[in-house]
């Protein structure tokens, strides 16, 4: 951990020791990572706009042409984008984190929701919520007013932390709050970045592609207090940018960089895999020797790798088999039609 935080801080003062980007470039790069930030998280808590359709609403707001799709992912990303340009605003006003406040977090959640769910919106919940599939137990509503005041005390204590790590551990903190009836992940997605724009740290990116390690990650360090691949997951995307900036001071490309192109995606041990999908290694094992997971590489010491995809691919097997009752030929047979 210590070793990625110390290359990050590295990398932040190599971009700022370069000369600044000029005005268009930086224009050009800002609003992409606006509508890329929008559309991934937007995407991961299942909006069906596209990348393009989301640029699209972004530019033109409910006058695009979007067909079949619902005016309610064209608000959320009409109201995402406002909070992007929200918390660059706003990380201008700020001396340091430890004074963002828990009217600024409001204001955020206000901003999403406005047109969509007026009732609560930038309001904590009167609710008991509760996620399918994840085995997680949030705050009684009434606690969460207390834990939001917990939540701003820890923040303004946290000056001597590595400014990602700071990012990092409040988007982790909030969503297991969950102060809202809905947008808690949005929220804390844009809380990050706060944190990160407020210390001069480009925007970090969860793309959607890495939706279902993410959502793992979360689930792990709530379930299990694992923050190994959650606090992994942050640094690469947060590394990601920095990288992207670097070579726009070069001239050099930055979109295949911020889309993870070109860079090794991360393997995972048969027992990360194994923790990520709650299942056993005997499991996992007994589905590869079964050909229904994929073996990405094996070490020299005969070690098997597994791509994060497999993580979708386990959880799929595990419920075509409780669900569904299907045998491992069924399942051979089904997941080949995927």
């Amino acid at each position: 951990m210590d070793d990625i935080l110390k290359r990050l801080t590295d990398k932040k003062k190599e971009l700022d020791s370069k000369k600044s980007l000029t005005p268009d470039v930086l224009k050009n790069l800002e609003g992409w990572l606006k509508v890329e930030l929008t559309y991934s998280s937007n995407a991961i808590e299942g909006n069906t706009l596209t990348r393009i359709e989301t640029a699209e609403v972004i530019e033109k707001g409910t006058a695009a042409v979007v067909k079949g799709k619902p005016l309610k992912d064209q608000l959320e990303a009409i109201n995402h984008a406002k909070a992007v340009e929200y918390i660059r605003d706003l990380a201008k006003q700020k001396k340091g984190h430890q004074y963002i406040t828990e009217e600024d977090i409001l204001a955020i959640h206000k901003i999403i929701l406005t047109g969509i769910d007026d009732e609560w919106a930038g309001k904590y919940r009167k609710s008991e919520v509760f996620i399918k599939g994840a085995a997680v137990e949030f705050p009684l509503p009434q606690g969460v007013p207390y834990n939001m005041q917990e939540f701003q005390e820890w923040l303004e204590t946290q000056q001597d932390t590595h400014p990602v790590k700071v990012a990092a551990d409040a988007h982790f903190k909030l969503v297991s709050v969950h102060p809202f009836v809905d947008s808690n992940g949005r929220t804390a997605r844009l809380l990050m970045n706060l944190i990160l724009l407020i210390n001069g740290y480009p925007i970090a990116i969860i793309r959607n592609e890495e939706r279902v390690g993410y959502l793992e990650a979360v689930n792990l360090g709530q379930t299990k207090n694992d923050l190994q691949m959650y606090y992994s997951l942050i640094n690469e995307a947060e590394e990601r940018s920095l990288d992207a900036y670097l070579n726009a001071t070069k001239g050099e490309p930055v979109i295949p960089i911020l889309m993870g192109k070109g860079k090794e995606t991360k393997l995972l041990k048969i027992g990360e895999l194994a923790e990520a999908t709650n299942q056993t290694k005997a499991t996992i094992r007994f589905w590869t020797n079964e050909g229904l997971l994929e073996v990405a590489k094996t070490t020299k010491g005969g070690y098997a790798l597994y791509s994060p995809k497999m993580i979708e691919k386990a959880q799929e097997i595990r419920r075509l088999q409780s669900e569904e009752r299907l045998s491992i030929s069924e399942i051979k047979g089904r997941l080949k039609r995927v």
